[in-house]
């Protein structure tokens, strides 16, 4: 056979031997791990299952509070009953049922001291002994507490605040939640029962900056369902600080009670305020209040030097204020109100010219490109000096045709139609003046052209339509004596 064959055969018998062990243990069931609190109560359960042809014949617990120290504390025999030998668990320890098959234990008024391994073991026939183990941890709520520590402000670096998670198992962890600039440090002291004691100090240079602040100390245990917190206020002590509030440099001649205010920062608190003079002798028209000085009449007399001095069980802290009188009161000035009101409307004002003048801007430079209603309206057609001379006449000669009435005038007076038939140069009386308002005759009564003005070398231009929607003069013979008028224009 080959080594390799020898080998997996070794492997496969080993798997074998101990998956029948494990069976074979499987037979006393037990639980693995309880717990309790002390003063409490427990039950240490343990059954033989699948005993078959196996006899059981005696059932014995044990307690292991150390590993290979065991000691019997339970038996029971189905012929002489049950047995407890320890006298540490005496009256404390006994069965629940009494029976071989369940011979399950309840333990009271339960110790630190009982956590440790419970044996439940079975004497049986022919197999021997078989038997589970239950591990018992003893679990104790730990008694938390935190404090401030009064301290006096200083240089040196000293312990503010203490948290501590007393007799507690198992060992409770303490944190502290804070933005003062600062340290811990953690100490754990175990005790007699098996408990354990955490303690944790947080400390810090105090200033009388951080007195009153907030620090918290967080308490996390397994016994807990959520972290325990306690938040305090950090107690720092200092004298007193001393300030002067009130005066406004405007102590005048004959002005009344003007007040001023001895104000003290201090801890503890101040327990004496007292006010006095540079000179030593407090003025007749001052009166003192406690932590108020009111001169009921502003004179020379109170022309001197103020003094506020407060104490208290660490101190003493004073202030002075120099006192000017003067003739006249100072003018007032200008309430800041009515200043910032004028602004604000000044700048309304100038907003809203500036709309004004862009708005105008862009009117005008929207006529300017045209963008804007026609300025007037066009002139209407002229009529000629011969209607019926200039339809007859041949197109290739030029017509010269002058305008009788400046433009402008049309703009005011306006072209109408008249019912009656218009008078024209074709009625046979030519001696008065053109009936057409002006306008020459284009041809005289020889066919020819007029002749050329002599007193002026300047010949009136051609006529010419404003757009192509201008009067178009129709070829069609127009019989006399019928009424002329111009083809609509569109404006």
């Amino acid at each position: 056979m080959s080594d390799f064959t020898m080998i997996n055969c070794c492997l496969i018998l080993g798997a074998c031997l101990l998956s029948s062990q494990v069976v074979w243990c499987q037979r006393v069931r037990v639980e693995y791990e309880v717990t309790a609190y002390p003063n409490s109560s427990v039950n240490l359960r343990c059954e033989f299952i699948n005993s078959g042809n196996t006899k059981l014949t005696q059932v014995s617990w044990m307690f292991e509070r150390v590993e290979g120290d065991r000691h019997n504390i339970a038996v029971f025999h189905p012929t002489y009953g049950a047995s407890f030998p320890n006298k540490e668990f005496e009256g404390r320890v006994n069965f629940t049922r009494g029976s071989l098959e369940n011979p399950s234990i309840k333990i009271d008024k339960l110790k630190m001291a009982d956590a440790g391994r419970y044996i439940c073991e079975y004497a049986t026939y022919p197999s021997g002994n078989e038997q589970g183990t239950t591990t018992l941890i003893m679990l104790a709520k730990p008694k938390n507490s935190a404090t401030a520590i009064p301290v006096r402000a200083g240089p040196s670096e000293v312990v503010v605040a203490n948290c501590e998670a007393a007799q507690g198992k198992p060992e409770a962890t303490i944190s502290w939640i804070t933005t003062i600039a600062g340290r811990y440090n953690h100490t754990s002291v175990p005790e007699v029962d098996g408990t354990v004691t955490v303690k944790s100090e947080f400390r810090m240079v105090p200033t009388p900056a951080e007195n009153g602040k907030e620090i918290t100390c967080l308490v996390t245990q397994r016994t807990q369902s959520e972290p325990k917190s306690f938040t305090l206020k950090l107690v720092v002590e200092y004298p007193p600080t001393v300030t002067i509030d009130g005066y406004d440099n405007n102590w005048y001649i004959g002005r009344t009670d003007a007040v001023l205010t001895c104000e003290a920062d201090a801890n503890p608190e101040p327990t004496e305020i007292t006010w006095t003079t540079t000179s030593g002798q407090m003025p007749p028209s001052v009166r003192v209040e406690h932590n108020r000085l009111l001169v009921r009449k502003v004179d020379e007399t109170v022309n001197t030097t103020f003094v506020c001095e407060v104490k208290n069980r660490l101190g003493a802290g004073k202030k002075e204020l120099s006192a000017t009188v003067i003739d006249q009161p100072l003018p007032k000035s200008p309430s800041a109100g009515p200043i910032l009101g004028g602004i604000i409307a000044a700048i309304i004002i100038l907003c809203l010219i500036g709309a004004g003048v862009a708005m105008y801007r862009k009117r005008v430079q929207s006529t300017a490109n045209g963008e804007g209603p026609p300025k007037h309206k066009p002139p209407p057609p002229m009529k000629s000096g011969s209607s019926t001379e200039m339809l007859n006449k041949p197109q290739d000669k030029a017509t010269t045709i002058t305008e009788a009435q400046p433009l402008s005038n049309y703009e005011t007076n306006y072209y109408e139609t008249n019912s009656a038939e218009p008078v024209t140069d074709l009625d046979d009386d030519n001696t008065g003046p053109p009936a057409n308002g002006g306008t020459p005759n284009v041809w005289d009564g020889s066919g020819h052209p007029p002749e050329k003005d002599e007193s002026t070398d300047e010949t009136l231009p051609p006529y010419e339509p404003a757009d192509q929607n201008d009067i178009e003069v129709s070829h069609a013979n127009i019989a006399r004596e019928e009424s002329f008028m111009s083809q609509p224009m569109l404006v």
